[in-house]
């Protein structure tokens, strides 16, 4: 698939995140913050160095549901985190399956699923708007805070919806917005990597998942720290003339969003 320069930037940023083993922002507010996330037993038997190694703003291992037996594909699957809780709610009898574009996340990701002896689960390099595997491959399909980094979500949903079985169930933490994020945000490659120029409005994220098919569709707010927005804004050394960061602490949020095919 022909890269655009957000894939390229965003695959360049969580490549030199995982390399020097640091967090999606420079915050510790920010994404590794997992005791926040996700309940204490989920993490409890995962080793602090796999565990506290997440680019997420979530917990889509609780939302899925999870049952023994289940296939499970994780859209931009990142150092392994969730597909390692997966496999774990879905035992010896199920599937779990990793899609991400960047080679270093894939290399630590196969790296801390060998560390943890379980079998299974793959890792394949790909994109989400042209994943690697079969039609009608999963029975749930899960993703953290990676969707709003594409720069063609509907193409995304249109795969997942390819991929996902009758029946099956879409279970996603991302960021999305109320309302449209200044002209200033959109335009930064870097604000795109920090997970908040990629955003789009909740209305806008149901429509699009409204048009491939899926039904009986959930966006409810979660959480989200400022101090996300805080560290995004250094990070990208943005100046937003007009606009103060307190705007889009009203504007941006992290949600859990269900849907069904």
């Amino acid at each position: 698939m022909k890269q655009s320069p957000i894939h390229e930037t965003v695959r360049e940023h969580y490549a030199q995140r995982i390399i020097q083993s640091a967090a999606c922002c420079n915050s510790d507010g920010c994404c590794d913050t997992n005791a926040a996330l996700y309940p204490e037993q989920l993490l409890n038997a995962i080793p602090a160095e796999i565990s506290n190694t997440s680019y997420g703003c979530g917990d889509p291992i609780t939302l899925a549901s999870l049952k023994p037996g289940q296939t499970v594909l994780d859209l931009g699957s990142g150092a392994g985190l969730d597909c390692i809780l997966a496999a774990q709610k879905v035992g010896e009898t199920g599937r779990v399956i990793g899609v991400d574009m960047t080679a270093e996340m894939i290399e630590r990701a196969r790296a801390n699923a060998s560390k943890v002896k379980l079998a299974n689960i793959e890792f394949k390099h790909g994109y989400l708007e042209n994943l690697p595997v079969e039609d009608n491959f999963a029975d749930v399909i899960i993703s953290n805070c990676v969707i709003n980094l594409s720069p063609d979500k509907a193409q995304v949903f249109s795969e997942a919806f390819r991929v996902l079985k009758s029946g099956g169930k879409l279970a996603v933490s991302d960021i999305v917005t109320e309302g449209p994020l200044p002209a200033a945000v959109k335009e930064s490659l870097s604000a795109w990597a920090g997970c908040v120029a990629g955003a789009v409005e909740a209305r806008e994220y149901l429509a699009m998942l409204e048009a491939v098919g899926f039904k009986d569709i959930s966006i409810q707010p979660i959480f989200f720290d400022p101090s996300i927005i805080d560290s995004a804004l250094v990070e990208m050394n943005l100046t937003l003339e007009g606009v103060s960061p307190e705007m889009l602490y009203k504007a941006v949020y992290s949600a859990k969003i269900t849907a069904y095919k």
